[in-house]
């Protein structure tokens, strides 16, 4: 495996460490990991698989720490070195998308600094937020009878569709938009996985059509908060929380008549 395939596996895993109540359960006689974070409900959803010799290169980089190991099961939680490598890979994507140099030659060493925001060509700074999906905030949110305004399943749906793309990405360049994605391919040589994942993807995003397929990949997908998104599709505000809702919805019932509604990649 490469430094960069290895690179690719480490943002996707540190993306889902990063979120609020996320832990990597690592048992000694498994081959893979798994990331499990806690809903507002109180449930343990599975949001990824990691391949154990993934998990022990960033445990031996100190991105991710067990507090204790003495158990079956090692919990791992991601470091303050992991969240920084986070942004310096997430960056070097963005920046070669761009055409810009590797972030590593223009900032130094890995780690060693601190990325708040990077100018681009035109004097903008492209600004990293919280690693945090928009829908765990709207998971949170309770209508007017308390009940949670995106139900388990559409959340699941989510977590479902969104750790494919992440394995799609691994085999692909970053696509902007669902149109630019649809067109896209996995490079020759992607690991093992990705172009399943960049497949099942597709199927998704077709099944949802145009308007659904976009909202959802630039919130499910691209982590793009909803007020971005209403602006760049040019709706109404607060539209897009109903639009989104309504696509959960279609990718809840894609993945069930697939039979699979729920069932994590590995």
């Amino acid at each position: 495996m490469t430094q960069a395939l290895i690179d690719q596996e480490a943002k996707r895993v540190l993306l889902r460490l990063c979120e609020p109540g996320a832990v990597m359960a690592v048992a000694r006689e498994m081959e893979t990991a798994v990331i499990v974070r806690e809903t507002p409900q109180g449930d343990q959803l599975r949001t990824a698989v990691v391949d154990r010799e993934i998990a022990e290169a960033m445990a031996l980089k100190e991105r991710i720490t067990c507090p204790d190991a003495t158990g079956r099961i090692a919990r791992y939680f991601v470091t303050n070195a992991g969240r920084a490598a986070l942004r310096r890979l997430i960056a070097q994507d963005e920046n070669a998308a761009s055409g810009f140099a590797d972030t590593r030659a223009v900032m130094g060493p890995e780690d060693a600094w601190d990325i708040n925001a990077i100018e681009d060509e035109a004097g903008r700074s492209s600004r990293y937020q919280a690693f945090e999906s928009p829908l765990i905030g709207l998971s949170r949110r309770r209508d007017r009878d308390g009940q949670p305004f995106l139900s388990r399943d559409l959340v699941v749906a989510d977590e479902r569709f969104r750790e494919d793309f992440e394995l799609a990405k691994m085999g692909s360049q970053i696509s902007a938009n669902a149109a630019t994605f649809m067109a896209s391919v996995p490079v020759s040589g992607s690991p093992k996985g990705a172009s399943a994942g960049h497949e099942r993807t597709q199927a998704a995003l077709r099944d949802l059509g145009p308007g659904l397929s976009d909202v959802t990949f630039h919130c499910c997908c691209l982590l793009e908060g909803l007020e971005n998104t209403e602006k760049s599709m040019g709706w109404s505000a607060r539209s897009g929380k109903i639009v989104l809702w309504i696509a959960l919805c279609r990718l809840k019932c894609h993945y069930e008549e697939l039979g699979n509604c729920g069932q994590m990649i590995g």
